[in-house]
């Protein structure tokens, strides 16, 4: 959990864009429509009520921070529409009720632990405020009956990690921002062993090098 206001960085693939392979045989159709939707994900709730949907997006914004050079994943409205499809992950933790019900429950309480300290809602609060509320959380530490009998600790775990971390890593941005190429699907991968890559594969920058790997990753398709 961070500052949303970091300073440039420098990124580790510089120049790749993985939508670049959308017409190449690195993706089929069912990859491009899957991330066609997720491109075109609405920015705002279809599932949560306003309060809940504003503790969300805050609470999203203090885990996965994002930089600055270019548009925000949506990340709570990724969320969200895993809420309104009821998508489960075919498992859960029995302390823990179903996803619907243990997103709804958390962030009601979330906003009942600010109300309690600083009377005013999660996302009113300042950074060090939201963080300090999450670090209890995942210790543990938040008692408002508002939790009823779900641990903190395990929704912060099994639903805010899991969920929020999830979804970040799902869009295009975040593949672009690690070099990942998307599902290995028709091309998939030849070059295995360890330090070498196929030409459809992000060049990872070196100090130094910057320059030279953009030019690399532009060209990659």
């Amino acid at each position: 959990m961070h500052d949303q206001d970091n300073p440039p960085r420098t990124p580790r693939y510089p120049g790749y864009d993985v939508l670049r392979k959308r017409h190449t045989p690195s993706w089929d159709e069912t990859t491009r429509r899957v991330i066609d939707e997720r491109l075109a994900i609405r920015r705002e709730p279809i599932f949560l009520d306003d309060a809940a949907w504003r503790t969300l997006d805050a609470l999203c914004g203090r885990v996965v921070p994002q930089p600055a050079d270019r548009p925000p994943v949506p990340v709570a409205a990724l969320v969200d529409a895993r809420l309104q499809r009821n998508q489960g992950d075919g498992y859960r933790d029995a302390r823990l009720p179903p996803l619907r019900d243990a997103w709804q429950r958390g962030l009601a309480a979330l906003d009942a632990e600010a109300w309690s300290r600083y009377n005013v809602p999660f996302h009113r609060l300042d950074g060090n405020e939201q963080d300090a509320l999450i670090r209890k959380m995942q210790a543990g530490e938040l008692t408002d009956a508002a939790w009823q009998d779900m641990p903190p600790q395990l929704f912060f775990a099994d639903r805010v990690l899991h969920d929020i971390c999830g979804a970040y890593y799902s869009h295009p941005a975040s593949w672009s921002e690690i070099g990942f190429g998307g599902p290995a699907s028709p091309r998939g991968y030849v070059r295995l062993v360890a330090g070498r890559r196929d030409p459809w594969e992000a060049v990872e920058a070196k100090p130094g090098g910057e320059d030279e790997a953009r030019r690399e990753n532009e060209r990659v398709r």
